[in-house]
């Protein structure tokens, strides 16, 4: 099943209520919630605050992306904040930290994720792929919206597909980064089968027609 996670990022942080309720009705399962913190990541976005209002009034599938440094020591607070999957850099911090993020996730009976920045090999999310409920490719470089699609990521993307297959056939796959209609097909055809777009669903004039047409399979 493909699955849409428009990212709130291309949102309106006015109205971020109504555009919930928005990304509810157009039949995307997942909101995608990118936290940055200004030192993995050239930006910085929201935190727990928010996350935690936004839980009171949605009922979707919280997919918290975390582009912060050494994230072992936040992800139970994120969890506690509402977060349903909560997605960890492997650049972020060491094997045996990131080990212990994930632990953390599942032991709040949340989903754990790791995620891979463009230069980051296919192998890098071994280590963690049995803990994972989900990994995340990115297609961009990560921090900032808007960015043009990186079509030379679709190999990695279809090594790790071949990855879960093998050793965790229930774990999902993700990309992040320039996803509209069109590279929507590339993706999927490479193997994913969750899709976070931004700017694409937020400026689409029917959201739930672009849900539709990103979905069809």
């Amino acid at each position: 099943m493909i699955k849409v996670s428009p990212s709130i990022l291309s949102a309106d942080f006015a109205y971020l209520a109504r555009d919930l309720a928005v990304v509810k009705e157009s039949g995307a399962p997942y909101a995608h919630i990118d936290v940055m913190d200004g030192l993995f990541v050239p930006n910085i976005s929201i935190g727990l605050c928010v996350i935690s209002s936004i839980r009171k009034v949605t009922d979707l599938t919280l997919d918290v992306h975390l582009m912060i440094d050494r994230p072992v020591r936040y992800v139970e607070r994120f969890c506690e904040a509402g977060a349903d999957i909560v997605t960890v850099h492997v650049e972020a911090d060491t094997e045996q930290n990131t080990l212990e993020a994930l632990r953390k996730i599942r032991a709040c009976g949340k989903k754990a994720a790791v995620c891979v920045k463009p230069k980051t090999p296919a192998e890098a999310v071994l280590p963690f792929l049995d803990l994972c409920s989900l990994v995340l490719v990115m297609t961009v470089e990560p921090g900032f919206g808007g960015q043009a699609f990186m079509a030379d990521m679709m190999p990695k993307v279809q090594a790790i597909r071949a990855m879960i297959d093998a050793r965790n056939p229930a774990c999902e796959l993700e990309v992040d980064g320039g996803v509209n209609v069109e590279t929507a097909k590339t993706c999927v055809a490479a193997g994913a089968n969750v899709l976070v777009a931004g700017s694409a669903y937020f400026k689409a004039a029917d959201k739930a027609a672009f849900v539709s047409a990103v979905t069809a399979e």
